[in-house]
């Protein structure tokens, strides 16, 4: 591996890293969304404290981050087109664990949804598509953004093991068991909280109220 693609891999996790949630909240609300809602440095609960025009906003960057990530790999010379998808994935994903461990925060933010539908949307435009029916299908017949995100992940891993040819590529199939274990891992609590009953669900009418 040459000192670009070092770089490249460590501007990946910086990009990642980027805490648009905390300082959207900071900058336009004058508010630390860490100290509300959930406490989580996402876009969910950013929609929570702060209302659907800065949640949006903070999903809309929040998912740039992981295209932006995957797009460093066309300054990666000398490889072919399987290597090039290899390295796509796996700057993507490295993306992804910057937003869910990122250096700006004492490696504590969010939970890395958008950041990895931002890679697959890229690398996997197909599967993307089934994520986000799937996601809009879940999310908004029971209103739990956990629940679609967990959902989406799953349909994504099946997606790929099912109807991708390079799936017996081991990086791609990595990538289709590696991405929905991380976003079920990152929601152990509220998976915790959907099995008692208590998971918060998302208001259409008003904003949440901030504990």
């Amino acid at each position: 591996m040459t000192l670009q693609t070092i770089l490249l891999f460590i501007a990946a996790y910086l990009i990642g890293a980027i805490p648009f949630s905390v300082l959207f909240g900071k900058i336009f609300y004058n508010k630390d969304i860490r100290k509300f809602g959930s406490g989580n440095a996402g876009a969910t609960n950013t929609f929570r404290v702060l209302g659907a025009t800065a949640g949006i906003i903070v999903l809309i960057l929040d998912i740039g981050k992981g295209m932006l990530a995957v797009l460093l790999a066309n300054w990666i010379t000398g490889i072919d087109a399987a290597s090039f998808t290899y390295y796509q994935i796996a700057l993507g994903f490295t993306a992804a664990i910057g937003h869910i461990f990122p250096v700006y925060l004492a490696f504590k933010g969010g939970k890395g949804v958008a950041t990895l539908f931002g890679a697959v949307l890229v690398i996997f435009p197909w599967a993307a598509l089934f994520c986000m029916i799937t996601f809009a299908v879940v999310f908004f017949s029971t209103r739990f953004v956990s629940l679609g995100s967990i959902s989406a992940s799953l349909v994504f891993m099946i997606a790929i093991l099912f109807f991708d040819e390079r799936k017996n590529q081991w990086p791609i199939l990595f990538f289709a068991i590696a991405a929905p274990a991380i976003i079920i891992y990152t929601h152990r609590k509220n998976i915790q909280r959907l099995l008692k009953g208590t998971e918060n669900r998302i208001s259409f009418t008003k904003k949440s109220e901030a504990k």
